[in-house]
């Protein structure tokens, strides 16, 4: 066949249409076995496996270029996405027949694993003695603000007791496969090709960053550590009893002023006022912890948002969350993850480009450049004002200046160590896949994990025990970690950059328009470093993050007691429509829906709430 320009725009717009089809099966499938409507996990795999084979394959990279070379003088909106599928396909194609090979087998085996862990149920002991079944979530909020020992002991115990089974149940096995399909790809081992994929860096160019970041917050967290235990004894450091007696009454006293029933409400109308638009999207969003759902928030978009032959695809995204709100924490919890989640959703609802290649989570989209997004969003609920205006009780009183001074107090001494629980996981996956693998028993990882927390949060045992955290157990996050702690870095610099151009951020109707025209409307069409570029006119910083960690309680305190001040001379906007279809469920269940108005959702979503948590 003779190839010409109409061939070229046929290939590309077939590319689109096949991906789509693809990605729409897959992504399905993906959010009914994972919040436990389904236990298709075999169709799960098949789907992936289908999805995967069709964007590792090198021979679309040479059809591609081919295609690429024909147009380039000629059709520029086509070259546009065809270079984007050829980053896609490069970012992602495995060249050799045994490469995927290993990668089919190692889908395979995550799909037996996932399936098993479902099944898996922790337990603790509630305040009145009784083994009683939970959820991560569930745990690790009676780790932060149970007033019982021995709930915090027990519900530590239970992530503990997890480590040991996920390493008895597959993890070795499955870091052998990964490293094995790695150096298949020419990589030294899977770490090293997930950075490379992910971050478009090496390990080297990671671990200056990660080591210049951890020299520079080491001290300050050492200190808030010690002064912690003088303060309220050794046993404080215990991994049971460190969040809680860090965190201190403030963050329990909070949870009066964040209900999760009103959450809802709280995340439209701060995104609303923000003007932070969603083109037309259909959100589905699903809140509630409940048995057999996978316990961690995500966000993926079944249907990514492209200018599909002209016309506007708008985009079908669902997010999670796993609330349980008559658990106290839950409220503030629920409303991180709504702004979190919600924050991904707007920036794949709004990459404006002429294929879904630009509009997807996965490489060539740099983990750090997705998370500064969501990242961003959720940075905002630790600001003075937008708690002033936000955060109220049942009665609708306001927290008081004096809750937040409190929660400054306990919270700026250990924002290091905040950070740092983040930083720890890359040093520890990096260790285990750097490992002489007949040293990967479940001993020498239990070791190196308790190991690798002394060494980078200071504590014998962290209260997240490392091998407990979920990312370590997907292919998709593995190894991906670190793009958070890169992301926080971007959001303190974007922010520094708003703060200082308008003086505000909570409520600032210029910023949704700014943040979709400079970080979402091209996707990954430039890297995260030119989008930082676009708005701020300043490369990648790690200067913003590091200077935030180091501020004394008094410097945090006068900044947020000025965000307060500056309240009264600023009037409240209109919260604007957010122009997204929005359905509530809980698994199979819808519970409200803003078909009729945002008021009846907020309306229907309370109702269900009260009804089912707190009426006896």
């Amino acid at each position: 066949m003779t190839l010409n320009t109409h061939n070229a725009r046929d290939y590309f717009h077939q590319l689109n249409d096949d991906y789509l089809s693809l990605h729409k099966e897959k992504e399905n499938l993906f959010w009914q076995t994972y919040m436990g409507t389904s236990d298709q996990h075999e169709a799960f795999a098949t789907a992936e496996s289908n999805l995967n084979a069709f964007i590792s394959s090198p021979l679309r990279i040479l059809k591609t270029r081919e295609y690429i070379e024909l147009v380039e003088q000629h059709d520029n909106d086509t070259l546009h996405g065809l270079k984007g599928w050829l980053s896609f396909f490069e970012a992602n194609a495995i060249e050799s027949e045994s490469g995927r090979e290993k990668m089919s087998a190692l889908i395979k085996s995550e799909a037996e694993l996932f399936a098993k862990r479902q099944k898996y149920i922790m337990h603790y002991k509630n305040e009145k003695g009784i083994r009683t079944p939970a959820s991560l979530t569930v745990l690790s909020a009676n780790i932060s603000n149970s007033d019982s020992e021995d709930v915090r002991k027990t519900s530590h115990q239970a992530l503990l007791d997890l480590e040991q089974w996920v390493l008895d149940n597959g993890y070795i096995e499955l870091v052998k496969q990964r490293n094995e399909f790695a150096r298949d790809q020419g990589y030294k081992n899977f770490f090293d090709y997930k950075i490379q994929k992910t971050e478009q860096m090496s390990c080297e160019e990671l671990f200056i960053i990660l080591d210049d970041f951890e020299k520079k917050t080491r001290s300050g967290n050492l200190h808030s550590i010690e002064t912690l235990s003088k303060n309220k004894g050794s046993d404080a450091k215990l991994g049971h009893n460190f969040r809680f007696m860090y965190s201190g009454d403030a963050s329990r006293e909070l949870d009066a002023y964040v209900p999760f029933a009103k959450s809802l409400q709280r995340w439209v109308e701060s995104f609303g006022r923000l003007n932070i638009d969603y083109s037309g999207a259909e959100l589905t969003l699903d809140l509630l912890d409940r048995e057999g759902k996978y316990q961690n928030g995500f966000c993926h978009g079944p249907i990514p948002s492209f200018i599909n032959k002209g016309d506007w695809q708008a985009a079908k995204v669902n997010f999670t969350s796993n609330a349980k709100p008559d658990q106290v924490g839950s409220g503030y919890n629920g409303i991180n993850t709504l702004f979190h989640e919600g924050g991904h959703a707007a920036h794949f609802a709004n990459v404006k480009q002429n294929a879904p290649c630009f509009s997807q989570e996965f490489a060539p989209t740099s983990m750090a450049y997705a998370e500064t997004q969501s990242m961003f969003c959720d940075s905002l609920l630790n600001d003075a004002d937008w708690l002033k205006l936000y955060a109220k009780n049942n009665d609708g009183q306001p927290i008081p200046d004096q809750l937040i001074k409190s929660l400054v107090e306990s919270k700026q001494p250990f924002q290091s160590y905040e950070e740092r629980s983040i930083l720890v996981v890359p040093y520890f996956e990096q260790a285990v896949y750097s490992a002489d693998e007949t040293l990967l028993t479940s001993t020498y990882l239990t070791q190196l994990a308790r190991a690798t927390e002394k060494s980078i949060l200071g504590l014998e045992t962290s209260p997240r025990p490392l091998l407990a955290i979920p990312h370590l157990l997907s292919q998709e996050a593995a190894c991906s970690y670190q793009g958070y702690l890169l992301a926080h870095m971007a959001v303190y610099q974007t922010r520094a950059f708003f703060l200082k151009a308008f003086g505000y951020l909570t409520d600032n109707p210029k910023i949704g328009p700014l943040l979709s025209e400079h970080y979402w409307k091209p996707g990954n069409s430039i890297n995260h470093n030119a989008t930082l570029q676009s708005l701020t006119k300043e490369g990648f910083s790690a200067k913003y993050l590091a200077d935030q960690c180091n501020k004394t309680s008094e410097q945090a305190w006068q900044s947020e007691k000025a965000k307060i001040e500056a309240l009264k001379t600023r009037s409240q906007s209109k919260a604007t429509s957010l122009n997204a279809t929005i359905t509530l469920v809980d698994g199979d269940h819808v519970i409200s829906t803003n078909q009729v108005s945002d008021d009846e959702m907020y309306h229907q979503f309370e109702h269900y709430i009260n009804n089912r948590y707190f009426t006896s």
